[in-house]
């Protein structure tokens, strides 16, 4: 039978139906799984927070096979919450060169880069080396900064006084709180010199206009309503701008605009826009001249459809660009005052792409810019001149290739992300304190689930405690002598202590055990996570909450403890602000 071989237009017709038929099933079964894990058809969202039973909840099940309300919060006997010392004094300046040449070596050699170790140990140690006071105290800049003597301290309804010029943090947000805004904003509060700092938190608004109102009626966000009023907390509505200001010559002393400027440009009125009712100069692709010499980058509307993650790499230039200070993805928790880093003069920064050795692999997740520089506006130029393509390693090629990166430093892993150089198997020397190999694992409370956590901690063991409860409880059953903490480990007291009302029945009806507790206390503390970096970046995990017991959840009771006047911070503070409620429990551990 003679057939007729398909017609080349043909073929391409049926791939095109296969093609087509094969993208709707996969976007059908991948929004399928997403609305169930979110409840949301959103791209946007990562997922309302699972509904906690709450600090005071007298139902459900046992905690770990425990009751979970007579679980000891820890083994450590005596914490030391205020293991970093004073804070720096308000003018602490940090030395960029030190910094880097202790965590990276020679430019050309590179070899501490890969000793995170040695990093951390220099950052622990060695403060008065890379710490300094500049002889021009920018607190003497303004006279209108209070003295130190006659600042105000923060109180319930007000931020406190700053003696010395006020630092933004920005970080970006799209959809509804959950708990990592939660852990960022307390880590910040924890950490950061709260009267001299101001948190911008941007929300994304060019497809969800409503988000800033939503954000304040937002039930898990309710609990930092008081600080919103307060003024420590800004919510700003992120809407991709359509110009965006450049300082004066900027554009004279970039090369790719050398051609543009050689010609004489062309004129055009635009009285109809309300942005720009003066005569405007087109001097290169995208950038104009007002009459008043003001000089702009120009968006069309093209431009400003892009991919969500491609928001992500760039509001973080334009916000500094516009505003300067330190920009940090949400993803960040932060370990100690970032200041230091931010008062130098020329604070332009970001860190190294894992332990890549070429000068213009950066990442940005923690990143310092002076607003409206030279450095700030070419490097959101050459984002919109790539097609807004912000991704940090692209724009870094870029930097390095014009001889831009020595203005913009480079610090090791070290620094914000001490895990990178390990999980990438780029380790060299002794592995950190604790010693992680997967980002996942500062989420595991299980016993046993960290391997070799300890294995470069060199400082004295911890002095330990049993839970005393038991001991007490078994005391009062026996006239013998009080057990040791092994024998008190394997005794069960529950019958009679339940007769005498000894034991909290209403969760569970059984006293706590430790040897049958999934999720054990332990002697984790903060003072021996990763000390000595700024921060520590989860690297996404969304979905994920921290395991009773578990490094986030020790961070946890020690954010909760400050908040609620109950322990100090890293510095030997007291909170004085606002009643912060705590972190709810997750019942999925349960």
């Amino acid at each position: 039978m003679d057939r007729r071989k398909p017609s080349s237009c043909s073929r391409f017709t049926l791939l095109l139906r296969n093609l087509f038929i094969a993208a709707l099933a996969y976007t059908f079964v991948v929004e399928v799984l997403h609305v169930y894990q979110t409840g949301t058809i959103s791209p946007f969202s990562k997922g309302p927070p699972k509904k906690s039973t709450g600090k005071n909840s007298k139902g459900g099940s046992l905690s770990g096979g425990v009751n979970w309300r007579l679980r000891p919060t820890t083994l450590v006997e005596n914490i030391n919450d205020a293991f970093m010392g004073k804070r720096p004094d308000v003018d602490t300046n940090a030395n960029y060169t030190k910094l880097i040449e202790a965590c990276r070596g020679s430019l050309n050699g590179l070899e501490k880069m890969r000793n995170v170790y040695d990093c951390l140990d220099y950052l622990t140690h060695h403060q008065d080396d890379y710490f300094f006071m500049p002889e021009n105290r920018p607190s003497a800049a303004d006279p209108s900064y209070k003295s130190i003597e006659d600042a105000a301290s923060p109180s319930t309804h007000h931020i406190g006084d700053c003696p010395g010029p006020v630092q933004l943090y920005h970080t970006y947000w799209t959809g509804p709180a959950t708990w990592r805004v939660e852990l960022f904003v307390k880590a910040y509060l924890y950490t950061q010199n709260i009267p001299c700092s101001r948190l911008h938190i941007w929300l994304e608004s060019d497809g969800f206009p409503n988000a800033v109102p939503d954000m304040m009626k937002d039930p898990l966000f309710a609990k930092f309503l008081p600080l919103v009023e307060r003024g420590d907390l800004v919510l700003k509505a992120w809407k991709f701008p359509r110009r965006i200001p450049l300082p004066k010559g900027a554009i004279a002393e970039d090369p790719a605009y050398t051609k543009s400027l050689a010609g004489k440009g062309s004129i055009r009125r635009t009285s109809g826009d309300t942005r720009s009712p003066k005569p405007e100069v087109y001097i290169a692709d995208g950038v104009v001249r007002m009459e008043d010499g003001s000089e702009w980058l120009v968006l069309t509307e093209r431009q400003m459809t892009f991919l969500p993650v491609a928001v992500s790499d760039a509001v973080r230039f334009v916000v500094l660009h516009l505003y300067g200070g330190v920009y940090m993805d949400m993803d960040v928790m932060l370990l100690r005052d970032m200041r230091p880093l931010l008062l130098t003069p020329d604070h332009n920064f970001a860190e190294r792409w894992a332990v890549h050795s070429h000068p213009g692999d950066y990442n940005t997740a923690v990143m310092s810019l002076n607003a409206n520089s030279s450095l700030s506006s070419y490097l959101v130029r050459g984002g919109i001149r790539m097609g807004l393509n912000f991704h940090p390693r692209i724009i870094g090629r870029m930097a390095w290739k014009d001889g831009r990166s020595e203005e913009f430093a480079m610090f090791e892993t070290g620094l914000f992300d001490p895990i990178w150089g390990e999980f990438n198997w780029g380790r060299e020397g002794r592995c950190t304190v604790p010693c992680f190999k997967d980002y996942g694992v500062a989420f595991q409370g299980t016993k046993g689930a960290i391997k070799d956590e300890w294995e470069s901690y060199d400082g004295e063991p911890l002095s330990e405690r049993v839970y005393q409860r038991e001991l007490e409880l078994r005391s009062r059953i026996s006239d013998l002598p009080l057990s040791s903490p092994e024998e008190a480990e394997l005794t069960s007291v529950g019958a009679l202590a339940m007769e005498r009302g000894d034991v909290d029945v209403t969760y569970g009806g059984k006293p706590y055990t430790l040897k049958d507790d999934k999720y054990p206390p332990n002697n984790r503390t903060l003072e021996n996570f990763f000390r000595g970096a700024w921060s520590y970046h989860i690297h996404n995990q969304w979905a994920k909450h921290p395991q009773p017991n578990s490094w986030f959840d020790v961070a946890q009771r020690a954010h909760d403890g400050f908040l609620q006047g109950t322990r100090r911070n890293v510095y030997g503070e007291s909170w004085t602000g606002p009643d912060i409620p705590a972190y709810d429990r997750w019942p999925e551990f349960d």
